[in-house]
């Protein structure tokens, strides 16, 4: 695989995945390398390059921790400090919650809070603020602190602290905060932005595989600050080699001190049996490969994935955007960061194999776990389990956009120490853990950073 250069290896993947358009960059020996294939769209079809826009989804996350980090820089904001100095008016149901939540446990997401709402705010100045009032209706999956699960609803609410800190609106202060400062000019949220540069869309394949471009082409603006940046490679390159050069832009000034920056590349908080990482820095996952500390992020937007990898010790960056789903852009992805990470590292990362089957323990994980908009499916037919992963239906019902389709059925087998891990599809080597009661009951399961809790047993 490592014999391949990254134009052919891009042009490869595009291919095998049968992928629209694919676009790459790599910061390896001090240099910049680019590699695209593909069209921004198959009914209006344009080059995909370096400077092509991709929906982020949730690699828009570092972005926003960045600017967070930025104004801690600056004074004006404290990550130790309570939530409600910034944005008084942020409620919960839990009332004590809602007056202990930290800064710091939004970026790390230990606050306890949900995946993410299932309202738009809609696409005003006021809808990071309608977004937050929405919080005083969502109940906490666990104590502040207490563990980590990954949530939408915490940068949103870091997106507000934002705006209060600065007096403006979150997209305005994150161009003044870090895309001006870093020369991202291919990076944006408004669609006013977007639409006079070359950009991608989303595509979905349907029933019969045929792939159709997505009409909901982003999430609603109060997700943004988790989920809503539209940029290229070449931008997300840049705000790499930030990181990567102790906080200071290419022209050498320094915008964070390194010492935040390093902060946030910290263990904060482990994850069990994560593939995303093995721990949460400040935002960032955390992850060993092969005895090599990695810093990143992923994100899955409707027919678009990104990826952003970085490895300080060895000044090197990754970063992959495509344009297909559900899952193929999802598996190209992370194939085109396992070679980059042995073509210019050596670095190979090997999955675990999983236990052989027992029946036993296979009907006592079978079930129905869920969050506030997802189940995960769980089925075992007495030889082998599969996994699925879908929208409720009453969410796909309630909305009235198009939303991503579910992920196909997939392979999964059992680990040592209650952990699992995918073996096909989209997920495969996706890797989780079952969390068990003091009586020793499966209550819940963590996969990509977010916990779904036990609803029923379903063999």
């Amino acid at each position: 695989m490592s014999e391949y250069t990254l134009p052919e290896f891009v042009q490869a993947i595009a291919t095998e995945f049968e992928i629209p358009g694919v676009s790459v960059g790599v910061w390896a020996d001090g240099q910049e390398s680019y590699a695209s294939h593909g069209v921004t769209n198959i009914d209006h079809p344009l080059p995909v390059d370096q400077d092509t826009m991709f929906v982020l989804g949730s690699v828009t996350k570092p972005t926003t921790a960045t600017a967070i980090m930025r104004l801690v820089a600056d004074g004006r904001l404290e990550l130790d400090a309570p939530v409600r100095r910034y944005v008084p008016e942020f409620t919960l149901p839990d009332e004590r919650a809602a007056a202990e939540i930290t800064v710091a446990q939004l970026l790390n997401h230990t606050a306890g809070l949900d995946w993410r709402l299932s309202a738009d705010t809609g696409e005003g100045d006021d809808a990071l603020a309608e977004n937050v009032a929405k919080m005083a209706e969502s109940e906490l999956i666990s104590e502040p602190g207490a563990r980590a699960s990954y949530s939408q609803l915490g940068f949103s609410l870091a997106g507000r602290i934002i705006e209060k800190a600065t007096g403006l609106t979150y997209e305005r202060a994150i161009s003044e905060l870090v895309f001006e400062p870093l020369g991202m000019s291919h990076s944006a949220f408004a669609l006013n932005d977007v639409i006079t540069q070359r950009f991608a869309v989303g595509h979905n394949a349907g029933e019969n595989s045929a792939l159709s471009v997505v009409r909901q082409w982003k999430d609603n603006r109060g997700n943004n600050p988790g989920g809503g940046l539209v940029s290229s490679v070449a931008d997300q390159i840049r705000l790499a080699r930030f990181h990567l050069d102790a906080g200071r832009t290419q022209g050498g000034t320094e915008l964070l001190p390194a010492e935040l920056v390093r902060q946030m590349q910290q263990p904060t908080v482990e994850l069990k049996a994560s593939t995303l990482g093995d721990a949460f820095g400040i935002c960032w996952f955390l992850r060993e490969v092969n005895g090599v500390a990695t810093v990143g992020h992923g994100g899955s937007a409707n027919g678009q994935f990104a990826d952003l990898l970085i490895v300080p010790e060895r000044n090197f960056a990754v970063v992959v955007m495509s344009n297909a789903g559900p899952d193929s852009g999802l598996a190209a992805n992370q194939m085109v960061v396992k070679w980059a990470l042995e073509h210019y590292l050596g670095v190979v990362e090997q999955a675990p194999e999983p236990l052989p089957y027992d029946a036993a323990l296979a009907t006592e994980v079978a079930g129905d776990y869920s969050n506030e908009i997802m189940i995960i499916a769980l089925r075992t037919d007495g030889s082998g389990l599969t996994i699925e992963c879908f929208i409720k239906p009453e969410v796909r019902a309630a909305s009235d956009t198009e939303m991503a389709p579910d992920m196909p059925v997939a392979d999964f087998g059992l680990l040592p120490d209650d952990e699992f891990i995918v073996t096909s599809g989209g997920l495969d080597g996706q890797r989780g853990a079952f969390t068990r009661d003091e009586g020793g009951a499966i209550i819940g399961l963590d996969l990509a950073g977010r916990f779904f809790g036990k609803e029923s047993v379903t063999v």
